[in-house]
């Protein structure tokens, strides 16, 4: 198998087509699959194509070898918008054919997700009620939209994932967000974290419900027990510059609560259909996107 983003777009159809989409239901059948329109969700952002629009226009006029049936723009954010779970079970899907699934290392943490940059488009938006304004300290900003929550292996796959209004306590969000893929982890790991994780209660959830031992820094006020971790809580900061940078995370163009969920999957489906297909071509660094971004 080679890489490069035909190889790859390959891959991912035969792999949602076999194991992930839904079976055809009785009727005329849809002219572009489910498993067509993921490809091209994940095609968009490996080629750097925030805008619909725009995407679209350059779909249609080099990438039509590849597709049976090219959506219009209405049909294609239609469908995308809606395709939000679909998303969420091939992520999952992905994420267990990875030897890194078995790793007993899993890392946590949160970042803005930022959905509008005026008070205007603020008070207009239909995610009034579920955004909010939040502080993003590594960046000394203010933000109005949601924080993501991730749950990824060391190379930055991603396992389990949600948004949350920016006013929720991380470790509040984080405690929901396992309780329910408690499935997704298993005794005896370890969850790398940072300092806004740190809580007994926190600590004891993860002890005592889930049998996981959390590895965060030492607070300056508390015993040494496992230093500063500098060096490894660059990993998930990694695997957000890599969302943000290369992904457009923070372009997602979402407008709705379902158009904001769907396409920030659409960028971790885009990373995890990256990590995969490197594992799966033994390629050297299983989160290069440099085969595919071109």
């Amino acid at each position: 198998m080679t890489t490069n983003l035909d190889a790859l777009l390959a891959a991912l159809y035969v792999f949602i087509d076999d194991h992930v989409a839904p079976r055809r239901r009785i009727g005329r059948p849809p002219k572009l699959t489910d498993a067509e329109l993921l490809c091209l969700a994940v095609a968009q952002v490996l080629l750097g194509f925030p805008s619909a629009r725009h995407w679209i226009r350059f779909v249609h006029a080099r990438l039509g070898h590849l597709f049976r049936y090219l959506p219009q723009q209405s049909a294609y954010n239609k469908r995308l918008n809606a395709a939000g779970p679909l998303i969420s079970r091939v992520i999952e899907s992905l994420a267990r054919q990875v030897p890194s699934w078995n790793d007993d290392l899993r890392l946590i943490d949160s970042t803005p997700l930022p959905c509008a940059a005026s008070r205007e488009t603020v008070k207009r938006s239909d995610l009034a009620g579920h955004a909010g304004y939040g502080y993003c300290a590594s960046h000394s900003r203010f933000f109005w939209g949601f924080r993501l929550y991730l749950l990824t292996t060391a190379e930055g796959m991603p396992v389990s994932w949600c948004l949350a209004n920016p006013k929720l306590g991380e470790r509040q969000v984080m405690t929901a967000l396992l309780e329910r893929d408690h499935h997704l982890v298993r005794s005896g790991q370890v969850i790398l974290a940072d300092r806004g994780f740190a809580g007994r209660e926190f600590e004891a959830f993860l002890e005592e419900c889930l049998g996981v031992h959390l590895v965060r820094p030492d607070l300056k006020n508390e015993p040494v027990r496992h230093g500063r971790l500098a060096h490894v809580r660059q990993w998930i900061e990694a695997v957000f510059d890599t969302l943000k940078g290369q992904l457009s995370l923070e372009q997602h163009g979402g407008r709705t609560l379902a158009g904001v969920f769907a396409r920030t999957g659409q960028r971790l489906l885009a990373l995890a259909t990256t990590i995969w297909h490197n594992w799966t071509t033994n390629a050297p660094a299983k989160r290069s996107l440099i085969a595919y971004d071109h």
